[in-house]
């Protein structure tokens, strides 16, 4: 019998754990003012914000504290939701129709609830822990006392989230630190990285925003206690609950909170010529030069390190091309722009003594200070300096001038390196704040000044802005992220889809990787085409490595550069698919690259998938990671039938299937009922002719209607669809008995001038050669292949008019 007392005592005390939450916080008094529900305790207060009916923040306000309202994250405005409030037993309710907040009065509870369904519950919520040391990179003891919010979780969440990791999707069990650190040569597992982001997803399709920059760490149940905890030095006791029906909705919900990522320029989505780094202005233009003479595609060079300096040690800072090496800077870019590749310049926010702006930059005070407030000099791999104070009004402004003159050669990218940042005591102190609270956002800033001073010199011209660092939200300042310096290897190639996956669930959807890897001296051809062959579906292309040996194709060898030109082709055919990606991730959020699990959210095999994704809606990849493959698995997405890109071979979806594997493409399917818009084969964006389309229709007798859509705008310049200056054009496919109708309208912007188009339509899946066709009544002639059985019609459209086909198929 006492065992028996025991055990059941054990049983209470663990319910009692998990379900309450800190015993010595006691409920005292609740009201709302101002569309703020508020919960008044004995050691503080907590006050709850509705953003939206699917957005909910959440912020404790210890006693003797005041509220901090500054977020480095959020620009959406609270909004004045509908909301119910219920009071019975021990339980007020208040929320939306979605989403609410229970605040259990005895014992004290604060738990979340998505359409009456549990969401999640703090746990002990915010305390602080005195005697927990908080450790972070260099074995550099941060602080001896931490602010932790601790919640629970269920036994079977699958968790996400915390920025840029090789972990594998599933990331609970991991104690991950927030405070962004480069990693040199990572392979296949690295828990620290470039991007840390203060975010948990759920699969219970939620997420957590921690909204507070300060270093500090984030707990996926690394105990296996069900326990979720927050941990930082200082700071903003914020987090925001993001729900939603869908995952698509959970992404678009933060991305409103956080903002939208501008549209990028057109010829992002072609390819890069980039290496760490050419020497000089004849290196530069010669490069150029071997991909015009070996037909190679390319819109773009990033010139490294060397164009302000010979040395790479010692020059950070001089902001201004050396001019021993790069003579004629702007003839350079001149004549890069008559090749039609635009040109983007490397650049670091630190100022070392060795350089030419160091007294410059002393004089004008524009560092951060030590802790008498003279410039903060310290040592690291560059040299010895300082780093500009970019919180800082004035410091601001300097570097914003530099970007400025930059702009004035013609310069039209900018790279923002080493912006964890590389290197930053904790000693150091910034206009609004130490290192420890400012470390982490140093790149989210930063990438600020780039996009707002590429805007002043060019107010018209979308701005590019490739940076190494960033937090959450960084994304609105139009941040062109990679996953920093991966090892070029099977190992560094292997975690490359998650992180891009996992990035974009966190709404930084640009995410890319040095296609062939970036550190080591491996030349090995089948790791390189490989890589180059997933570049083509992940959202930037460019291929980037170390001085040990040359990242672009025409280096390479023969049968390197013929598999590496026919991705690159392949890349360039699809840029009105890839530029439509980028129109629904600007006005929607969406990924460019999507886990299968959007697509399956209640299937438990998908939840920790990433050997294939969707590359937007329509488009299954499955890169091949591994040396040597002759088959690979790929599931298919259960709804849809899938039709293998090269062969035309349909699969059921709902399936895992053993597929060969040839050496000159990756495993790439197409979804049933889809419309595929296609380039022709073009050298550079700049030639892109939006008055052509090859389109593909993927006919499937078990979809009886489907629906496409395509954006055009001039690729250039911005707020196109604020001003009207853009086209939509809108294609539906029905199946009315034997026949199979497709009509096309456009839906034009005022200031867009439309033309006619000339289509050459290809629809597959057509088992035999038509009785009739018809358009707009009229029969014309076709082109069936019998072996692929495709039929193919040449269509002139005035985009001012619907145009439809009739097809009346054979059974």
């Amino acid at each position: 019998m006492r065992k028996l007392f025991l055990s059941l005592l054990f049983i209470i005390t663990d319910i009692t754990c998990l379900f309450s939450q800190n015993s010595e916080r006691v409920y005292q008094s609740h009201s709302e003012e101002n569309g703020i529900f508020s919960v008044t305790t004995n050691d503080g207060k907590y006050l709850f914000t509705y953003y939206s009916t699917e957005i909910l923040e959440t912020t404790f306000i210890p006693s003797g504290e005041e509220t901090n309202v500054n977020s480095h994250a959020v620009i959406l405005q609270p909004n004045k939701v509908e909301t119910n409030y219920k009071y019975v037993g021990n339980d007020i309710t208040y929320g939306t129709e979605g989403l609410s907040v229970i605040v259990t009065t005895e014992p004290f509870k604060i738990s979340y609830t998505y359409n009456d369904n549990p969401l999640i519950s703090e746990r002990r919520g915010y305390y602080k822990s005195p005697h927990e040391s908080m450790e972070l990179v260099k074995d550099h003891i941060i602080a001896e006392t931490s602010e932790k919010i601790e919640f629970n979780l269920t036994e079977e969440e699958v968790l996400y989230g915390g920025g840029s990791r090789a972990l594998d999707m599933n990331r609970r069990g991991h104690r991950l630190p927030l405070y962004n650190r480069a990693q040199y040569g990572y392979q296949s597992y690295s828990e620290l990285l470039n991007f840390t982001l203060p975010i948990v997803l759920s699969s219970k399709k939620y997420m957590l925003h921690f909204d507070n920059s300060t270093i500090g760490y984030l707990d996926l149940d690394s105990k296996k206690e069900n326990t979720l905890t927050y941990e930082t030095l200082s700071g903003r006791k914020t987090y925001q609950i993001v729900a939603g029906k869908t995952w698509y909705d959970v992404v678009e919900n933060y991305t409103n909170l956080t903002g939208k990522q501008p549209m990028l320029p057109r010829w992002v989505l072609g390819n890069f010529s980039s290496r760490f780094g050419y020497h000089s202005q004849k290196e530069t233009l010669e490069t150029i030069d071997k991909f015009k003479e070996d037909e190679i595609p390319v819109d773009a060079i990033i010139i490294d390190l060397y164009w302000f300096g010979k040395e790479i040690q010692g020059t950070l800072g001089n902001f201004e091309f050396d001019r021993d090496s790069f003579p004629e800077p702007t003839k350079m870019v001149d004549v890069l722009k008559s090749q039609n590749v635009e040109t983007t310049l490397i650049t670091e926010p630190y100022v070392l003594k060795t350089s030419k702006r160091w007294e410059e930059a002393v004089n004008e005070d524009i560092l951060a200070k030590d802790s008498i407030g003279n410039p903060a000099v310290f040592e690291f791999y560059f040299g010895k300096g300082g780093i500009i104070d970019i919180f800082k009004p004035k410091g601001e402004r300097w570097f914003k001038d530099i970007y400025n003159k930059l702009s004035d050669y013609g310069v039209n990218g900018f790279w923002g390196d080493l912006g964890e940042p590389e290197e930053l005591p904790n000693w150091v102190n910034f206009e609004t704040g130490s290192a420890d609270e400012l470390h982490n956002i140093y790149g989210h800033n930063w990438a600020k000044l780039v996009y707002e001073a590429s805007l002043e010199s060019n107010p018209n011209r979308r701005p590019f802005v490739l940076m190494r660092a960033g937090y959450s939200g960084s994304q609105r300042y139009g941040m062109i992220p990679w996953t920093g310096d991966v090892s070029r290897s099977w190992g560094g190639l292997m975690p490359q889809p998650e992180i891009a996956l996992q990035m974009g669930m966190q709404g930084i959807a640009y995410m890319h990787s040095d296609l062939g890897g970036f550190a080591g001296a491996n030349l090995d051809d089948e790791l390189y085409a490989r890589w180059l062959q997933y570049g083509v579906f992940q959202p930037i292309f460019r291929p980037h490595a170390d001085e040990t040996l040359a990242s672009e194709p025409v280096y390479r060898s023969e049968k390197a550069k013929k598999l590496a030109n026919f991705a690159i082709q392949m890349r360039y055919r699809m840029l009105p698919y890839n530029y439509h990606l980028m129109v629904e991730n600007h006005f929607k959020g969406r990924p460019l690259m999507r886990p299968l699990f959007f697509e399956e959210p209640n299937n438990a095999d998908l939840l920790e998938y990433s050997d294939a994704y969707l590359w937007g809606n329509d488009i299954l990849v499955s890169p091949v990671l591994e040396a040597g493959k002759k088959t690979q698995e790929v599931y298919f997405p259960k709804g849809s039938m899938w039709f293998d890109i090269e062969t035309d071979e349909v699969i059921e979806g709902g399936q895992k299937k053993s597929v060969t594997l040839s050496e000159s493409f990756i495993p790439v399917y197409v979804r049933g009922g889809s419309f595929i818009p296609l380039a022709k084969l073009i050298q550079s964006t700049k030639s892109y002719d939006d008055g052509y389309l090859q389109l593909q229709y993927y006919h499937d007798v078990t979809v009886s209607e489907s629906q496409r859509h395509l954006y055009m705008d001039d690729g250039i310049t911005t707020n196109t669809f604020e001003n009207g200056a853009y086209q939509t054009l809108h294609f539906e496919a029905k199946i009315r008995e034997s026949w199979l109708e497709i009509e096309f309208n456009a839906n034009n912007g005022k200031n867009f001038k439309p033309r006619t188009k000339t289509i050459d339509f290809t629809i597959h899946n057509i088992e035999k050669k038509p009785k009739r066709i018809k358009i707009n009544n009229e029969k014309v002639n076709e082109t069936y292949n019998s072996q692929y059985k495709t039929l193919t019609l040449s269509i002139d459209w005035d985009t001012n008019t619907e145009k439809k086909v009739r097809i009346k198929l054979r059974k």
